[in-house]
């Protein structure tokens, strides 16, 4: 099993956007490849053909729109290498959240992979190697440039946790948020606001934290 892009005819590209949507919508296991191909208005038995199996139908949406989402929302968003920590990890959050919270066809990645980390299938192993340890490992630059190299790396993974669970508070809780604002969907300018919201409260807590835990160790070797 891998995430890399494959193409399709026209009958299987139907299916693989109707299967995107209801995967997105119902999770993997309450999803059914009959509701799925009468949504696409094609026969069952053209998934075996496309896809083999369910299983199969499914890592093919993962891979497909994993890439559509990272087309339109790269991590980076064009954030130039030489940029500020402080500018990357604002561009890191805004892309996240905007691959998770969005609406439509872009956004479908980022739900299913928020399913995954509730309910996983057999696809985890592959969508954690190939698309969530790739990102972790760039959080984690960023937050090394923000708190310091020198930092002891469980520091570092204690930080870029908190900025992940930030964000997908607004996913995981959607149920709760929903009764609390009245909808069950954010405007884009609303995500823009989280975005700026989370940046500027995660670089807050990492500066507060470890700066002064850096001067209080100084302060320690030289008492």
């Amino acid at each position: 099993m891998s995430l890399h892009k494959a193409s399709f005819t026209d009958a299987g590209s139907r299916i693989l956007e109707a299967a995107g949507e209801i995967f997105a919508e119902e999770g993997f296991r309450r999803a059914t490849v009959r509701k799925i191909c009468a949504r696409a208005g094609v026969n069952v038995s053209l998934v075996n053909y496309h896809f083999g199996d369910k299983e199969g139908l499914y890592l093919a949406v993962l891979t497909h729109f994993r890439q559509r989402s990272l087309e339109k929302h790269p991590p980076n968003l064009g954030v130039d290498e030489s940029s500020p920590p402080e500018e990357k990890l604002r561009a890191f959050v805004r892309s996240f959240l905007f691959r998770i919270l969005g609406q439509g066809e872009f956004s479908w990645f980022g739900k299913l992979f928020v399913r995954e980390i509730m309910e996983p299938t057999k696809a985890f192993d592959v969508m954690v190697d190939e698309a969530i340890r790739p990102s972790y490992s760039l959080l984690m630059s960023i937050v090394a440039g923000v708190v310091g190299h020198d930092t002891d790396e469980f520091t570092m993974r204690l930080c870029t946790a908190s900025i992940v669970a930030q964000c997908l508070y607004y996913r995981s809780s959607r149920s709760v948020i929903t009764r609390i604002i009245g909808r069950d969907h954010f405007t884009i300018e609303e995500i823009e606001q989280i975005a700026s919201h989370i940046t500027r409260f995660s670089l807050e807590a990492m500066r507060v934290c470890y700066d002064a835990e850096k001067t209080t160790g100084s302060r320690n070797r030289e008492g």
